[in-house]
């Protein structure tokens, strides 16, 4: 049974009662990151971590998280599942989350998804031919990282030896959207205001989010999480992006595994289903967890482990048949071994 780093933690820290360096070393991994600049001069955090032996390495999974969230605190964590089961694991702070620049010195704020999409594959692609030339590569993704990591995929065909999306933002829960009739009229607000940041959900996204409480007040106590309604230019875009997605599902043609909250209020379970039911992928899987939230690794431990332990086996499989000829054949067809 595979055990989710997130069981060491507690409600302050994601290291538990550890230092960074000692929570490292206890799950033998190493850790490094740096600061890249991008096409906009915005200065974006980079992390990655790498098995230690006797580990082996036997892949790459590049990890893409979702709005508000952060290549640290939660998604660190997964991040350090994924290397101790042999994956050298890299990550990205997309523009005005974490640690990363903000356009125009703004958190939060994505009113173009498309540069946004440009910084990952421009980052994942140094780090695979830097660190994992010869390896099965991956995307991890989450929620907004999700649409990011399709967007990825749709444009990099061929690149990816597999997929998974968890909680993926294939479409904006009813529960979650602006209420009638600021949803249609949106895109007149984010013309005219588009760093408004007053745009009204129906709920706050940790509560709707975090199944357990102390991980809700972990999730809150990063110090880079700020607690704020989307502005007006990056709900419109995150709502276009949905739909632009839904109207390319056909396309998607990298192996795939959706795992999926049967409960999750904030990103739509069912647009999730109709990813996979529409795919033409010719391996795809769906995971649909019922009763569980949106954060996955928000739900009891006993749930985790089985949602992650899921993950882990689906990326090692995939791994042993690249080994096995598969996919190395693969990627001398197409260019990438």
């Amino acid at each position: 049974m595979v055990q989710h780093p997130v069981a060491e933690a507690n409600d302050q820290s994601p290291f538990g009662t550890l230092s960074p360096s000692e929570f490292y070393a206890k799950h033998q991994v190493t850790h490094n990151s740096e600061y890249i600049t991008n096409s906009r001069g915005l200065k974006l955090f980079t992390q990655w971590w790498t098995p230690l032996p006797p580990t082996k390495t036997i892949g790459c999974v590049a990890v893409v998280h979702g709005f508000t969230g952060e290549s640290s605190w939660f998604v660190q964590l997964t991040s350090i599942l994924f290397a101790k089961h042999g994956f050298v694991v890299c990550a990205i702070d997309h523009q005005g989350h974490g640690f990363s620049d903000g356009l125009d010195n703004l958190i939060y704020h994505i009113p173009d998804i498309n540069p946004v999409v440009e910084d990952c594959m421009r980052y994942f692609k140094t780090f695979r031919e830097t660190h994992a030339p010869n390896l099965p590569a991956f995307l991890y993704s989450e929620s907004l990282g999700g649409a990011i990591a399709l967007y990825v995929t749709l444009r990099q065909r061929g690149a990816w030896d597999g997929l998974i999306l968890n909680g993926a933002m294939c479409g904006i829960s009813a529960k979650l959207k602006p209420p009638w009739p600021l949803e249609h009229l949106l895109f007149v607000v984010a013309a005219v205001v588009p760093t408004w940041s007053v745009v009204p959900t129906r709920g706050s996204i940790p509560e709707l989010s975090f199944k357990e409480e102390w991980k809700r007040k972990l999730g809150c106590a990063s110090p880079k999480r700020v607690t704020m309604r989307p502005r007006a230019a990056t709900a419109y875009e995150l709502m276009r992006v949905c739909k632009e997605l839904q109207g390319r599902f056909e396309e998607v043609d990298v192996p795939l595994l959706v795992v999926h909250g049967g409960d999750d209020v904030v990103c739509d379970p069912a647009s999730a289903k109709e990813l996979y039911e529409r795919a033409a992928s010719a391996d795809k899987t769906l995971k649909m967890y019922s009763g569980m939230w949106h954060q996955l690794i928000g739900e009891p431990e006993e749930n985790v482990n089985l949602v992650f332990g899921d993950m882990v086996e689906w990326l090692q499989n995939r791994a042993e048949r690249y080994k096995d000829g598969d996919g190395a054949r693969a990627a001398a067809s197409d260019g990438r071994a």
